[in-house]
């Protein structure tokens, strides 16, 4: 932050008293608890922990609160305390397909091993405002409703289409190293383990955005969900005193693999290529245009011309983070005003040179009159 005049600090500290008095808001309401944010608001406070790149609920929504609901502030302090963590080492791949889930659901088959389950989903209600909320009320309230049982372990459908040979087969794990771009600078063109990391943390809006575009014909996809799927997994850490996994916990992840028509090659026949998304919580929406831009993305590996933005891996990489987005735009709010009398006293001397050359084929014409 700048301080540009005498006494700025002052104004900066009178303007923290009033973000807090704006923050708490009308002191006869009820203060907002980080419990009832993390309970209440729990899609919000999974994107935030998505594009925070930190699993955490009570965090992400003490965050919230203190962001105002600002959701792009609100990753910003995740990430801020996320720099001050120590790191003891990296947990084992989880193995999505041994998912407790509690929704899953594919659009390529009506009838597959498993089943569908709808789980705690919009897609099936009416979107009118439901006024009984206002009251405190629900007509399915907590103490009322009966929670949906888990479906356990399912099948992925992506394994059913590899078996025929219908679907490429995922990449082997050669036990190479992973990039970290929280660490490291991302350098193109950059591996897909990387674009992944970037794609996940990415602005929602953006990245959705540009899976609609992709959609539109801004990009080679005519992508089908095989497979969404949202539940808890567990995690695995192998100590090095121990030399075994040890489970440490479980984390909620929403999965999405989409299908893709590939026309073949010389080499490859027909068949279907994948996208993926994988992101903390509940969040299928950003799952799945994570899916459709990493297929977009692919677009080299496979052969196929780059001729769309989401298709451009520099283009996406570099501008869909939220807080570089929000540091070069809003860092137009700071002082600039030396800048800006070099401009103006730029304007001024181009306004004069302009008038001059105005005036002078006029006063030449007169004098020709004349």
């Amino acid at each position: 932050m700048y301080v540009a005049v005498k006494g700025g600090e002052a104004a900066i500290d009178n303007a923290h008293r009033l973000l807090a008095a704006a923050r708490r808001g009308d002191p006869d309401v009820p203060d907002l608890a980080v419990a009832q944010i993390r309970e209440q608001m729990r899609l919000l406070v999974d994107r935030v922990m998505t594009e925070g790149s930190l699993y955490d609920p009570d965090l992400a929504a003490l965050a919230l609160k203190q962001a105002r609901g600002d959701v792009v502030e609100a990753v910003f302090l995740v990430r801020a305390y996320r720099t001050t963590l120590p790191r003891f080492g990296a947990t084992e791949p989880v193995e999505t397909g041994a998912m407790t889930t509690s929704r899953r659901i594919s659009a390529t088959f009506k009838d597959l091993p498993g089943g569908q389950v709808l789980g705690p989903t919009f897609d099936y209600t009416h979107r009118l405002i439901d006024f009984s909320l206002a009251e405190g009320a629900s007509p399915a309230a907590p103490a009322e409703a009966e929670p949906g049982p888990d479906a356990g372990a399912c099948p992925r459908v992506m394994d059913l289409l590899g078996e025929a040979g219908l679907v490429e087969p995922s990449p082997p794990d050669a036990g190479a190293a992973v990039g970290d771009l929280t660490r490291e600078p991302v350098d193109y063109p950059a591996d897909r383990a990387v674009r992944l990391q970037a794609l996940a943390r990415g602005d929602e809006g953006f990245v959705l955005g540009l899976a609609y575009a992709t959609q539109r014909g801004y990009g080679r996809t005519h992508p089908f969900v095989g497979e969404v799927r949202f539940g808890t997994v567990a995690l695995d850490f192998v100590p090095e005193e121990l030399g075994f996994p040890v489970e440490l916990g479980s984390v909620a992840l929403t999965e999405c693999q989409m299908l893709n028509q590939f026309h073949g090659s010389a080499e490859v026949p027909p068949q279907f290529t994948r996208g993926y998304g994988l992101v903390f919580g509940q969040g299928e929406r950003k799952a799945m245009a994570m899916a459709l831009v990493d297929r977009a993305l692919r677009a080299s590996e496979l052969g196929e011309a780059v001729v769309a933005p989401a298709q451009d891996q520099e283009f996406v990489l570099a501008h869909c983070d939220s807080l570089q987005a929000t540091g070069f735009v809003e860092h137009l709010k700071l002082p600039h005003h030396v800048d800006f009398q070099a401009e103006l006293d730029l304007v001024r001397r181009l306004r004069a040179e302009h008038a001059a050359r105005r005036v002078a084929p006029a006063d030449a014409m007169r004098e020709a009159a004349e």
